[in-house]
């Protein structure tokens, strides 16, 4: 546990950061959404593109992986589907709700992974992105519009223009074919990279909203209790029903302890959701994680 302490904290440090800068105004409001911006397409997407180029895609266990987050996506989506039919939420609020047990915060996971095992598990969790950032992104926008019926290229259409993505499939091209990296770029994209998650994670705190705490805390406590502990353990019951080696599981665990993503209440504002209340997911998963995951991180292999 110590150990994990001082793997984690660093990054919750930034985030308090990244919380206190902005109510304090000191960089000015316009900062906030220039970094965003310049991190989601940029710094994050040179950060996933050098992860993959260089990443074993001939590990043996890579489909077992692949299998074990979509098995414990596909259960946990079953689950909601099956608790919207029970109580009859409205889209506005299913999506909400979807996106606080489906989403993760990519920020912190990369950050946490990297800290806790180097470029191996950043390798793995760039692989993991690749996988479950397009399945995420669809089920999200079609929890958003389950009344109103949506297209193929209203769903699809956000996730192929996505920087992630679009870095993800690049990533993987040069890795498979095996082309050489341009002199000197590989030294720059360690660079961006470098600066990719610290600025993310300032970035988290800043979006922070505790106002929206204030409203529907039984939902918000339920909803938070099964992203940051049911879904790790259910993570945790498929890796070892899939004999995945220690680091697989251990990244696949991570990957579903962690709080949902800040993107999120774009998405929910974009579509018409319920954006106070994906407001006060974000806000309190976000917080509790500071908990939470190290109390996980202790079933790590």
């Amino acid at each position: 546990m110590p150990a994990l302490l001082l793997a984690l904290w660093p990054l919750f440090a930034l985030i308090v950061g990244g919380y206190l800068l902005r109510r304090r105004d000191l960089l000015g409001e316009g900062f906030w959404p220039g970094a965003e911006r310049l991190n989601y397409f940029i710094l994050f997407p040179a950060l996933l593109f050098h992860s993959l180029a260089g990443a074993p895609l001939g590990n043996p266990a890579l489909p077992r992986l692949a299998a074990a987050a979509l098995l414990g996506l596909g259960l946990a989506w079953a689950a909601l589907l099956l608790g919207r039919r029970r109580h009859g939420w409205p889209a506005a609020r299913f999506g909400a709700l979807a996106q606080g047990l489906l989403r993760f915060n990519t920020y912190l996971g990369l950050a946490a992974i990297g800290n806790l095992f180097g470029p191996p598990g950043l390798a793995l969790a760039a692989l993991m992105l690749a996988l479950l950032v397009p399945t995420v992104n669809l089920l999200s926008v079609w929890a958003l519009t389950a009344e109103r019926g949506v297209s193929a290229r209203t769903l699809l259409l956000p996730i192929l223009k996505n920087p992630l993505i679009l870095a993800c499939l690049a990533g993987t091209l040069v890795n498979l074919t095996g082309l050489a990296l341009p002199a000197g770029s590989d030294r720059l994209l360690s660079l961006l990279a470098a600066a990719s998650l610290p600025l993310g994670l300032l970035c988290v705190g800043a979006a922070l909203q505790p106002r929206e705490l204030d409203g529907e805390l039984p939902t918000l406590g339920w909803n938070c209790a099964l992203r940051l502990l049911a879904m790790p353990l259910l993570a945790w019951t498929v890796a070892r029903l899939l004999a995945l080696p220690p680091l697989e599981s251990s990244v696949l665990v991570l990957f579903f302890a962690l709080p949902t993503a800040p993107t999120a209440y774009v998405l929910t504002r974009q579509l018409g959701g319920d954006g106070r209340l994906m407001a006060g997911l974000i806000t309190l998963q976000t917080l509790l994680a500071a908990a939470s995951l190290p109390l996980v991180l202790t079933l790590l292999p």
